[in-house]
Order: structure tokens, then C-alpha cells, then sequence
């Protein structure tokens, strides 16, 4: 689906008017994100750049990963990339690798939970900050590896 159908989509049940009343914006700019934006390959579009073309061509730009992850995390959820096949490797070192990769995340997230108890015996909001970054690169290492096992690319042959 295309960034201007998923806002569409999203707006319809609230309506455009009530959504740029919120937003502090024209109906005339809401309207327009809900079409395909005008490109220099499609003189045809007549939208404007939509604010998830913007998020995209951000993470695009700084390949921080952290923009994405704080809007999955506004939604309820988190980020987890999808699983890649390493084809050069066999599956038994594949999943030594991910194994390894779970552990040493899951011992840089305990490194810093004792880092940030060690001084004072409690956890500032910058030392939960910390935390919170390792935790989610934790939690993106172990889906992506039970989404590998799930999709079948530790089967032998």
C-alpha cells in the first residue's frame, strides 16, 4: 500500500476536517496527503509530501534506527526487521551466530542496568534511556531469530 492510501485509510472514520482541526493544519493539506504526491517521475500526482514520506526519507537520510522504533513504540509495539537468510553460510553457523548475537546483547543490557545502579544504587532517566536502548536491540535480536526459525531457514536441506 502507498504512504498516501495508509493515511487516507486512516483518516476516513475521523474525517479529514476533524483530523487537520487536531493536527493545526488546512483540510486543503490533509486532503492533498491523501494523494499520490506530485514527483518528478509522475507529473500526474497533485498531493503533497505526506508526514510518512517525511519519516521515511528521515530514517533514509540517518539510518536511525530509533526514528522508526519510537513510532512502533508510540503505537503499542516495536520494530523488528525482517529476516535475511545468510546464504553463504550453513544454518548450524547461522544459528551459532544469532545465538551469540542474543547473548551478547542480553550481557550488554545487564552491563549497563549495573553500570547505572553501581554509583547510587538507582537508575536516573538517562541511565533508563540506556536501558531501554539495549532492551530494544534485545527484543530485535531474538524475534528476528524465532522469525527465522518460523520462516524455515535453520532446516537442513
Amino acid at each position: 500500500m502507498k504512504s498516501y492510501e495508509i493515511i487516507r485509510n486512516a483518516v476516513d472514520e475521523q474525517g479529514v476536517k476533524a483530523v487537520a482541526a487536531a493536527l493545526r493544519v488546512s483540510a486543503a493539506l490533509v486532503y492533498k496527503w491523501c494523494e499520490p504526491a506530485a514527483e518528478h517521475d509522475d507529473p500526474e500526482g497533485s498531493g503533497a509530501k505526506n508526514p510518512l514520506d517525511r519519516v521515511r526519507e528521515m530514517y533514509l537520510l540517518t539510518k536511525d534506527i530509533r526514528l522508526i522504533r519510537w513510532l512502533c513504540n508510540e503505537a503499542g509495539g516495536f520494530f523488528v526487521a525482517n529476516p535475511v537468510p545468510e546464504l553463504r553460510k550453513s544454518s548450524d553457523e547461522t544459528i551459532l551466530s544469532e545465538t551469540r548475537d542474543m547473548v551478547r546483547d542480553f550481557s550488554e543490557l545487564l552491563d549497563v542496568v549495573t553500570r547505572s545502579t553501581e554509583d547510587d544504587g538507582m537508575i536516573d532517566a538517562e541511565e533508563s534511556a540506556r536501558i531501554r536502548d539495549k532492551w530494544e536491540d534485545l527484543k530485535a535480536c531474538a524475534e528476528h531469530f524465532v522469525l527465522c526459525c518460523e520462516k524455515g531457514f535453520y532446516r537442513g536441506k
